[in-house]
């Protein structure tokens, strides 16, 4: 029998492709031309193989397909319904409802729903009574609800407690337990780190604190929502796209990790979605580009489900064409380009699982440092944490600033003929003089201070 094509040829070790490799460099030095030094503090090689990856265990912790879905902020019940049918009917495949008010009517946001339409509802209140009313409304459905509540990302975005530290975690205890029916779950809110410009580390260590401080609340209570329902991580997704796929891995590895720990349910949700932070109002057209290739780090990374943001969400008011575009990217990914096929495509990439690997030890370790600090509110109250996104943001910024982070037509390649959309909504961030018992994080855009300046 003859050798196959890859029997014909000897392997070459790591050492092997530097050794040549130094020597077509002539005598440039490797580490200066060819080893790239990345925001995240990881050096990235010009070449990977089977070695990198060596003494690395990465289970295949991925859901083998994601669900569309499109995000709806609720200010009318009958608005709502509307959009979450017409949603539906152009593809959508999960209904996120972020809930602005008590007045909003379950009953009539929910109305006619189907029952293979999963629904994640999201309010921007804490109250019993009103999780009440969605528990009786599925009790008597077949419908797939789930509530996401998150106390301490409220803290973290806010500077304040809903009302108290005990009193919101008093009232959340029973939100929990009033989700017989309906699947009540902690939420873990990962993308307001990105937003204000922290590092991927960043992102996944405070991430990590941050749901082990639920994990230290609810570890000695009764009812424990973590043994039986999968907390929920919501994830920006920036530009870098390997990189981007490498941190949702690496956070399902975290989460498996620290769940370990406390014997609780390893599944978890990642609900990820397009950063804010690199989008522009200049040249706003990019921002497809920008989102369409964010959709795929998250498909590629393994998020449960997906939903688009709009290419002018930024500036204009929700409006039928920017939604049906949204939606019709991640429609193209799955339908058109069939993304869902592989189970786990970025598997045995060396690169990526050496990239996950990376991410992983030192978001663990920024994660253990935060522990001895005194955890992730502790850190929180003191400013620490805002003080180190805003170290992160600001390097972030100056790279910007520098065109070493392109975003095109905002800071290179512009259009000197720019004609600024008019703008629905503020763009700006506007100071809002309140007592906070924090500092908040806060989201900031790369391209503000150029477009501030064109305005």
């Amino acid at each position: 029998m003859t050798k196959t094509l890859f029997e014909q040829f000897d392997k070459v070790s790591t050492k092997e492709w530097k050794q040549k490799i130094q020597f077509d460099l002539k005598g440039a030095d490797y580490n200066e031309a060819l080893i790239y030094k990345s925001y995240e503090g990881i050096d990235v090689k010009p070449f990977y193989n089977k070695e990198d990856i060596s003494n690395i265990s990465i289970d295949n912790l991925n859901p083998s397909t994601w669900k569309n879905s499109l995000k709806i902020e609720v200010k009318d019940a009958t608005d709502g319904n509307d959009s979450a049918h017409e949603a539906i009917k152009k593809g959508a495949e999960t209904i996120y409802f972020n809930i602005l008010s008590e007045k909003i009517d379950p009953q009539i946001l929910l109305s006619n729903i189907k029952s293979d339409i999963t629904i994640y509802i999201e309010t921007t209140f804490l109250s019993v009574e009103y999780i009440e009313k969605f528990n009786a409304i599925v009790s008597k459905s077949a419908l797939d609800v789930f509530v996401l509540t998150d106390i301490i990302g409220n803290l973290s975005k806010t500077g304040n407690w809903y009302t108290s530290l005990k009193e919101d975690h008093d009232v959340l205890e029973k939100v929990l337990e009033k989700g017989t029916s309906l699947k009540s779950c902690i939420s873990v809110h990962l993308s307001m780190f990105q937003n204000a410009g922290a590092t991927m580390i960043q992102q996944l260590a405070y991430g990590l604190a941050h749901v082990n401080e639920y994990l230290n609340y609810f570890q000695d209570k009764s009812h424990n929502p973590f043994k039986n329902t999968p907390v929920i991580f919501k994830v920006a997704v920036g530009g870098n796209y390997f990189f981007e796929i490498a941190k949702i891995q690496a956070l399902r590895v975290l989460w498996d990790s620290l769940a370990g720990e406390y014997n609780m349910l390893k599944k978890c949700y990642i609900f990820a979605h397009p950063s804010h932070r690199n989008k522009t109002i200049l040249d706003y057209n990019v921002n497809m580009l920008r989102t369409t290739t964010e959709c795929m780090s998250a498909v590629l990374g393994g998020a449960d489900v997906i939903h688009n943001v709009r290419y002018d969400e930024i500036y204009n008011l929700e409006n039928d064409f920017g939604t049906r575009i949204a939606l019709n990217q991640l429609l193209i990914l799955k339908s058109e380009s069939y993304f869902d096929i592989v189970n786990n495509p970025s598997s045995g990439s060396y690169y990526i699982e050496s990239l996950t690997n990376q991410l992983a030890e030192k978001a663990l370790a920024l994660f253990k440092n935060i522990e001895e600090g005194g955890g992730y509110l502790s850190q929180l109250k003191t400013g620490t944490i805002q003080k180190k996104i805003k170290e992160s943001a600001d390097k972030e910024q100056e790279l910007f600033d520098k065109e070493e982070i392109i975003l095109t037509g905002a800071n290179t390649f512009k259009n000197p003929d720019e004609i600024i959309p008019p703008l629905q909504k503020q763009v700006f961030q506007e100071k809002n003089v309140r007592k906070t018992l924090i500092n908040p994080i806060i989201s900031r855009r790369l391209c503000e201070k150029i477009e501030k300046n064109l305005i």
